[in-house]
């Protein structure tokens, strides 16, 4: 009976003040290297400061959580039954940025529980491939970047001719993606999907349409890695 209660409410281990304040300092330090890996990786719209201060934090709470915890389930049951009663109802809109949460809380779980080098071996690995994948082209489909809109007089085979000289001399690739008349059929609204030689070329396509004086009103749309609506 005693090594049934034994197992159920765990061995009372003493915790001094030392090791609680070094576990919670180590999870703030390697919680902090994710967060400016993150800072320098980021590549959405939103970039949200409340979201680092989350990480962090969230790490040091993991990691005081599981040493209240230690090997007492009864004790574990009882934290897990508080969470359940809050509600986090704040969406993390990119799967990349819910992975570097779990893994600030998973420096959390193993700096409370005792395990300091899983933690330090795991930030260090974890925050090089996440640089290598930010660096590298892995994963990336780049067939088309932009998107040109413009309008012309109709059958202007002087236009079309220029068209196709400025997007040939910018463009590593373009493709038309639809056409329709304007202006009762004076004129023709084009659209095209175009990847550009050199992302600096952004500014140059237009002025040079512009330049023409047979286009107006030229429009190019970069597409972006994340989208959100």
């Amino acid at each position: 009976m005693n090594d049934y209660l034994s197992m159920f409410f765990g061995t009372p281990t003493e915790l001094t003040v030392p090791t609680i304040a070094g576990a919670l300092i180590l999870s703030f330090l390697l919680s902090m290297i994710f967060a400016v890996v993150y800072q320098m990786t980021f590549r959405g719209f939103s970039y949200s400061r409340s979201y680092i201060h989350t990480m962090v934090l969230g790490s040091m709470v993991t990691c005081m959580l599981i040493m209240a915890v230690g090997s007492n389930l009864a004790r574990g049951m009882g934290i897990l039954g508080t969470l359940a009663i809050i509600r986090f109802r704040t969406p993390v809109r990119d799967p990349r940025d819910a992975m570097f949460l779990f893994a600030c809380l998973g420096v959390g779980i193993s700096c409370g529980s005792g395990m300091p080098k899983v933690a330090m071996t795991g930030t260090a690995l974890i925050n090089i491939v996440a640089l290598i994948l930010h660096w590298a082209p892995f994963a990336s489909r780049r067939e088309y970047e932009g998107l040109l809109r413009f309008s012309m007089k109709s059958n202007d085979k002087e236009a079309e001719k220029n068209i196709q000289d400025i997007l040939v001399r910018y463009c590593d690739s373009f493709y038309m993606l639809g056409m329709r008349d304007a202006e009762q059929g004076e004129s023709v609204e084009l659209s095209y999907q175009l990847r550009l030689i050199d992302p600096s070329y952004q500014q140059d396509i237009i002025s040079e349409l512009k330049k023409s004086g047979l286009i107006n009103d030229p429009v190019l749309m970069m597409q972006r890695t994340t989208v959100e609506l």
